[in-house]
């Protein structure tokens, strides 16, 4: 059998699908920026990765002659230190492979000489708000831990996944998950758990209003360290109120409380935002017409009495819709596209994408339909904002991480290892 060192013409490759995750009790702010430990512990939700998720292909060879990456389908340095952690850490924990198809075997030893090639596709915008580098570097320790034969479960790879970006650990698992801050200085113990799996809550589904897929103009990192520097509601918020909001919102995902949860979601978003505006300087991730939004949602809120739809904004201006159900999401999607119609010349198809279906339970097939829906009950004097949202996702909650045998989903040519 061949060894790693004998011959040159072998590509050993994997490909991986990670979903991304929003937060409902938020993340914001590190201890210590080099190891990704946060302030605060915070819960989240995986969303389906049909609608929303990073695919990656690793491969590796002995032919390879330095480490190299490509995203969305650039070439990006893999020289910064969140890569360069995330690479080292699998390393070091990479295992004996052997491969009898191709009739090669790769000792443990043999993983420090031998360099990687990457590529990474996001199927939703990045660095716009939307979690794109929490599925990334989730995706990309689960796929190299595959490749090198890792043996760490979940939690264990969640932690090398944290020091690529914090959110990535929580992206190891489906359903709701929660990102344990952990007290050790070296980080071993933060790192995230499965609080429940992606059917514990299946009423639910998810809205999410792409406001503006462009780049955001304060990223997390800066955003987050002017935070933690100049914001005295950070510190109460860590202090006093995050640890109740975390036990709250447990309890409100295990006894599936709707009303308890779009509670603690929608001021958690708040005064995350708060928090921002609280920086010096003032951080502002959400425009007019996120607080639009939030509005049209607390409103009809207000309406029916108890909470119909939770709303949450990470660092960007997307909004992220939570509906208790399926009745409640078909409401909710004739409001927003009564609100925010798609600009003349954009099909009803292509301004609302993801699971389609949601489109049929609420009567709506053309764009000539949407002229015919009636003003929401709540409002009097309704103005539209036609061309403000970008588009539609409608998803749901969804599974963790999968491997993809298909060889024809990989994003790396088998052959050369190169992107195809």
């Amino acid at each position: 059998m061949a060894s790693a060192e004998e011959s040159k013409r072998w590509v050993r490759m994997m490909t991986a699908q990670t979903p991304t995750n929003i937060a409902v009790i938020k993340y914001w702010g590190k201890r210590d920026e080099t190891l990704i430990l946060p302030v605060n512990d915070s819960i989240s939700v995986t969303l389906d990765p049909d609608h929303l998720c990073t695919t990656t292909t690793v491969a590796v060879s002995p032919s390879f002659e330095e480490d190299r990456m490509w995203l969305n389908g650039k070439e990006i340095s893999l020289s910064g230190g969140r890569f360069q952690s995330c690479l080292r850490e699998i390393r070091r924990r990479a295992g004996d492979v052997e491969d009898r198809e191709k009739g090669l075997r790769i000792g443990k030893s043999d993983w420090e000489k031998l360099h990687l090639h990457i590529a990474s596709f996001n199927n939703f915008p990045t660095a716009a708000g939307l979690a794109s580098s929490a599925a990334g570097f989730a995706c990309l320790v689960f796929a190299l831990a595959k490749l090198m034969n890792a043996k760490e479960d979940q939690s264990q790879l969640s932690a090398i996944a944290r020091q690529g970006s914090g959110s990535a650990c929580r992206s190891l698992f489906g359903g709701f998950v929660k990102w344990i801050m952990g007290n050790d200085k070296d980080g071993s113990d933060s790192l995230a758990v499965q609080l429940a799996h992606d059917k514990h809550w299946d009423d639910l589904v998810i809205i999410i209003a792409v406001v503006s897929s462009r780049q955001k103009e304060t990223s997390s990192t800066s955003g987050m360290r002017e935070s933690v520097e100049t914001s005295l509601l950070l510190q109460h918020r860590v202090k006093e109120v995050v640890p109740k909001r975390i036990v709250q919102m447990e309890e409100a995902i295990k006894n599936h409380d709707f009303a308890s949860f779009a509670q603690l979601t929608c001021a958690d978003s708040n005064q995350f935002h708060a928090v921002c505006l609280d920086t010096c300087p003032p951080i502002f991730y959400m425009n007019d017409t996120s607080h639009r939004i939030i509005n049209c949602v607390e409103k009809w809120n207000r309406l029916e009495g108890t909470p119909q739809v939770a709303y949450t904004f990470d660092a960007g201006p997307n909004a992220v819709l939570i509906s208790r159900d399926r009745k409640a999401a078909v409401q909710l999607l004739q409001r927003l596209l009564f609100y925010f119609p798609p600009n003349s010349d954009t099909d009803l198809n292509s301004y609302v994408i993801g699971d389609k279906s949601i489109l049929k339970d609420a009567g709506l097939e053309t764009t000539r339909d949407l002229e015919a829906l009636p003003p929401p009950p709540e409002v009097k004097d309704a103005q539209k904002y036609k061309g403000d949202v970008s588009y539609f996702i409608c998803t749901r909650p969804g599974r963790g991480p999968v491997m993809l045998s298909d060889e024809s989903r990989a994003l790396l040519d088998p052959e050369t290892g190169f992107p195809k």
